[in-house]
């Protein structure tokens, strides 16, 4: 199961941990001490959803997204 897109999962990384998120919009994280990434938060154990999703009133290929502000965002894959 995949938990929210919530800020709190930011603050509460630990300290040798940052994040990325891929061009399709995906969330990774990065353990900067070990060198090594994971899909799966590192506390949480969850990975974490983005808000994609496919609507059928879109183009195919395309998805609309959200971004971590909000704002709405169209992806084409």
């Amino acid at each position: 199961m995949a938990a929210d897109l919530q800020p709190e999962w930011i603050s509460c990384l630990p300290s040798s941990w940052s994040y990325g998120v891929t061009r399709d919009g995906r969330v990774f994280f990065i353990n900067e001490e070990a060198k090594s990434t994971t899909w799966l938060h590192p506390v949480s154990g969850e990975a974490v959803i983005t808000g994609h999703r496919k609507t059928p009133d879109l183009p195919t290929g395309w998805e609309e997204g959200f971004t971590f502000e909000g704002a709405r965002c169209f992806i084409k894959r």
